[in-house]
C-alpha cells in the first residue's frame, strides 16, 4: 500500500496535466485496454485463468463499474481543481471505506481508528479549502473537488466489494476481470467520445501520461490494491491514501510545478499523522 500511495501520487499530478486535453473517457478506456493487455499477459505467465474465475461475471461488471466511474469522475474533477487538492479529497476515502466496511462485511472501527480517521478528514477539508476557515464556513467548494467526491465515494465502495465478491480467485486473475468489464462499461459509455478523439493529433504528454496511468498507476496498482484488501481490514487498507497528497507534493516539486503554499501543507502534515495512528497496532 506504501507502493501504491506513490504511484497513485504521479496519476493526479500528470493526470492535472492532461485533463483538457482529452476527454476523460476517452482517456481512460485508453488506459484500461492497455492495462488489460498487461494484465492479462502476468495472469497468463503466473497463475494461468482456470474456468472457476469465470463463475458469476457480473462480479466484476460491478467491480468494473465502480472503477471506471471513479477514473472519469477523477479527470473531470482535475480538470478545474488542483491536483494536490483532489489528492485530499481521496483522503476522504478512509472514512468511507469504514463505513461500507461496516455496512457490507460488519467490519468494526475501533476509537483509535475513528479518532485517526477524524484527524485525517479534518487535514482534509483544511487543503479541500485551501486553509481559508471562511470558505469552510460558507461550504464553498470548488466544483471539481465536489465531482471527484462522488468518484471517491465509488472507490471506497470498491474496497469491501472485493472482499465481499472474490471467491478465491488469485489477485491477479481478478483484476484483469475487473479491467474486462470495466473497459466494456468505458467504451459503451464514451463512444462518441472516443471516435471523436483525434488520437494521432494528442501532444506527447498525453501519451506520456497515459502509459505512466496504464502501467504504473493502473495495472500495478490495481494488483496491489486486490492483495491488500484480501489481507488487510478496508480502513487499514484506505489509510495509506493518506499519504497521497504527500506524494503529490513532492510530484509537483519534481515536475516544475512549484510547492502548495505552507498553510495547505499543514492539512497535508495532519493526513501523515493520521496515517501513523491507523498503523499503530492494537
Amino acid at each position: 500500500m506504501l507502493l501504491f500511495s506513490a504511484l497513485v501520487g504521479g496519476s493526479f499530478a500528470l493526470g492535472g496535466m492532461v485533463a483538457n486535453d482529452i476527454a476523460p473517457a476517452a482517456l481512460n478506456a485508453a488506459r484500461f485496454a492497455i492495462a488489460t493487455v498487461v494484465i492479462g499477459a502476468a495472469a497468463l505467465a503466473t497463475t494461468g485463468i482456470s474456468g472457476a474465475a469465470l463463475r458469476a461475471p457480473w462480479r466484476y461488471l460491478v467491480l468494473g463499474g465502480l472503477f471506471a466511474g471513479y477514473f472519469v469522475l477523477m479527470f473531470e474533477g482535475l480538470k478545474t481543481a488542483p491536483p494536490v487538492s483532489t489528492a485530499a479529497v481521496f483522503t476522504l476515502a478512509p472514512v468511507l471505506a469504514a463505513g461500507f466496511g461496516w455496512l457490507l462485511l460488519r467490519q468494526v472501527t475501533t476509537g483509535r481508528i475513528a479518532l485517526a480517521l477524524a484527524v485525517g478528514a479534518v487535514g482534509a477539508l483544511w487543503v479541500i479549502f485551501r486553509a481559508d476557515l471562511g470558505a469552510l464556513l460558507r461550504l464553498d467548494v470548488g466544483r471539481g473537488e465536489a465531482i471527484y467526491f462522488v468518484g471517491v465515494a465509488l472507490h471506497a465502495l470498491y474496497t469491501p466489494m472485493v472482499r465481499r465478491l472474490n471467491r478465491g480467485e488469485p489477485p491477479v486473475v481478478f483484476t484483469l476481470g475487473m479491467l474486462v468489464a470495466g473497459l466494456l462499461v468505458l467504451v459503451l459509455y464514451g463512444w462518441s467520445d472516443i471516435r471523436a478523439t483525434d488520437w494521432a493529433g494528442l501532444p506527447a504528454r498525453v501519451w506520456v501520461a497515459l502509459l505512466y496511468l496504464s502501467i504504473a498507476a493502473s495495472a500495478m496498482t490495481f494488483v496491489l490494491l486486490q492483495y491488500a484488501t484480501l489481507h488487510l481490514p478496508s480502513s487499514k487498507v484506505m489509510a495509506y491514501t493518506y499519504l497521497v497528497p504527500s506524494w503529490v507534493a513532492l510530484w509537483e516539486i519534481a515536475l516544475g510545478h512549484g510547492a502548495p503554499p505552507p498553510l495547505v501543507l499543514v492539512g497535508v502534515g495532519l493526513t501523515v499523522v493520521a496515517l501513523v495512528m491507523l498503523l499503530k497496532e492494537e
